[in-house]
């Protein structure tokens, strides 16, 4: 059988394909008579093999002499008894990127944290203010997005809404993910950049200890999260699990701290279970830390009392305490850093110190490669020499 739209006159009894008005079309001769059978379908690869099929039952049933002549059992609409069905491509309704992010993510909430359902709903935000423009122009979006909100906000919103249409397509929502790709072009994170973590030497980490404990700026002063910071530097936690510790989390003796849950950095409120790694830990304090944890801990206290209160005695939050706190004690003594510099700088100094790497991924929660890739920065290079 001959499938090429181009090819020459069949011979009898050969059924031809071709495309007629951009539709696939059966070309015959039976009898004496010349058949023209339109399928009514795109030219595509599967409907191709749907037409080369409708072909074949053709050939077969002149060969049985069992032909319709009047070709109703071989046309779409009675395809739909038969074995063989037509797969029509359907025309995609206009979805805007809030609708199928809406889509998307009501499909996946079952299966994610309180935390990124909260980060989903930012986004959701930037994509509802997009507005009626179709999800499958991205560059569209990507302008739009670019005007209401920042840069890498923008290539933050593109990398997810490159994992709602590569979703909507699999679902038959979408035929294309326009956004694949599209957030690489953008220019990269800092992180990307520079992938070395962002220690403090033992001489800055005492520095901005000091600088807290002393603080007596007017107004508001920063004394009072000093413990804080200490803690961070002495654990390498997660600034979000050190702000969620809570009195029943330290042991009676002082001898471990149990890392079982965190809040949310941009709602105190919203606890969540686990760590990032949905992993619980318990921590060995030092006798530094032993002697911190104790010189803290009020007379009356209850189990569900903030080891790190704010100021004004709730769970402390962890943006303000950046852009306040942290920035303005801080950066004099080393800019662009942030509150994660303690975890890098504890991970470091252990390094250094020649803790087994094993130990250090349980304490800090990561893994020994994440500390070998990352975490074996300049400092401990610094600590090596060539073998002569």
């Amino acid at each position: 059988m001959q499938s090429d739209p181009k090819s020459r006159k069949a011979s009898k009894g050969t059924v031809q394909i071709k495309i007629s008005n951009d539709r696939l079309q059966l070309v015959f001769s039976h009898a004496g008579k010349r058949h023209y059978l339109s399928l009514g379908f795109t030219d595509s690869k599967t409907n191709r093999k749907l037409a080369e099929a409708r072909a074949r039952q053709i050939e077969l049933d002149i060969l049985s002499n069992n032909f319709d002549p009047t070709l109703t059992k071989y046309k779409p609409q009675a395809a739909l008894s038969t074995t063989i069905t037509p797969i029509v491509t359907p025309i995609e309704p206009v979805l805007t990127p809030g609708q199928i992010w809406e889509r998307y993510t009501s499909y996946k909430a079952s299966e994610l944290k309180e935390t990124t359902k909260q980060y989903h709903r930012i986004l959701g935000t930037s994509l509802e203010r997009v507005g009626d423009v179709s999800v499958l122009d991205a560059l569209e979006v990507k302008a739009r997005l670019e005007k209401i909100t920042t840069l890498y906000q923008t290539k933050r919103c593109l990398m997810q809404l490159s994992a709602a249409c590569k979703w909507a397509k699999k679902h038959g929502l979408l035929s294309d993910n326009p956004y694949e790709g599209m957030a690489n072009e953008m220019p990269k994170y800092r992180y990307q950049i520079e992938p070395k973590p962002n220690a403090f030497s033992e001489e800055e980490r005492d520095k901005i200890i000091a600088a807290f404990q002393s603080d007596k700026r007017k107004g508001m002063n920063y004394q009072h999260y000093a413990p804080f910071v200490e803690f961070l530097f002495l654990t390498g936690c997660r600034p979000s699990e050190a702000a969620g510790l809570q009195w029943k989390h330290i042991s009676e003796d002082y001898s471990f701290v149990a890392f079982i849950s965190s809040i949310a950095t941009y709602r105190p409120s919203l606890r969540v279970d686990g760590s990032k790694n949905n992993k619980k830990r318990r921590f060995p304090c030092s006798e530094k830390l032993r002697q911190l944890l104790q010189s803290i801990r009020p007379e009356a206290v209850t189990p569900e009392s903030p080891v790190f209160p704010s100021p004004k005695g709730k769970f402390i939050n962890y943006n303000n305490f950046c852009n306040n706190a942290w920035n303005k004690i801080v950066d004099p003594i080393k800019p662009e850093t942030t509150p994660y510099s303690c975890r890098d700088t504890f991970i470091t100094l252990q390094i250094l110190k020649r803790v087994p790497e094993t130990a250090i991924a349980q304490w800090c929660d990561t893994s020994v490669e994440m500390i070998q890739k990352h975490y074996a920065d300049h400092l401990k290079m610094m600590s090596l020499r060539p073998v002569d």
